[in-house]
């Protein structure tokens, strides 16, 4: 058994509160379940009985919550699973929850990175592009496969070398600049030696 030792309104959501056990935070859990379950400090309980009020009371809510936060913008898992648990929500309640999203297909982390690197190879390389989805949780198999069938790498690097370019000196030291700058956005040596030359030859024309 373990004592409560602290119910105390979180500072952005007063319908919500922070429960401690021992002293140290346990959960986060809706200031309704807290009077019905008539919450309060120095009561003895169990982490499983608290787990378990806060299942069976909050996964409709954690449910809202994270399809509020979809509406933003797509997430991965990982994402997803930070966002719930910076909401006090126990892994049981987040485990559930993360599992019906799946279930009604709003959680994908292949078509999430395949979506991102369309959109962010149009200014990004493939490994910049692979180093923020593995950042973001994406598992390396999804990441492989959603750039490697990215298109258009050569033309997004020619567009970026021409505007880095634009109004410069094209000299050995503005190229260096250029080349280390590409590389810097993720882009593939070849790929940078090729949208420079591109942009000579066009400046030249």
């Amino acid at each position: 058994m373990a004592e409560i030792t602290a119910i105390t309104p979180q500072k952005h959501d007063k319908s919500r509160c922070n429960i401690e056990l021992d002293g140290r935070f346990f959960c986060g859990m809706q200031l309704e379940t807290v009077m019905i379950n008539r919450l309060k400090c120095g009561m003895s309980v169990t982490e499983h009985e608290l787990a378990r009020m806060q299942l069976e009371s909050e996964r409709a809510q954690a449910l809202d919550r994270a399809l509020t936060h979809l509406t933003h913008s797509m997430k991965t898992q990982r994402e997803m699973e930070r966002f719930l648990k910076g909401k006090g929500y126990l892994d049981k309640t987040v485990c559930a929850v993360l599992e019906r999203l799946r279930e009604l297909g709003f959680l994908n982390d292949e078509e999430y990175a395949g979506r991102y690197a369309a959109a962010a190879g149009k200014s990004k390389g493939k490994r910049l592009i692979a180093h923020e989805l593995k950042r973001r949780g994406v598992d390396g198999e999804e990441i492989a496969q959603a750039v490697d069938e990215m298109p258009g790498q050569e033309e997004a690097a020619r567009a970026l070398a021409e505007k880095y370019l634009r109004g410069k000196e094209r000299d050995v030291k503005t190229l260096q600049k250029a080349y280390a700058y590409l590389l810097r956005r993720g882009f593939e040596a070849d790929i940078v030696r090729s949208a420079l030359a591109l942009g000579e030859d066009a400046d030249d024309d």
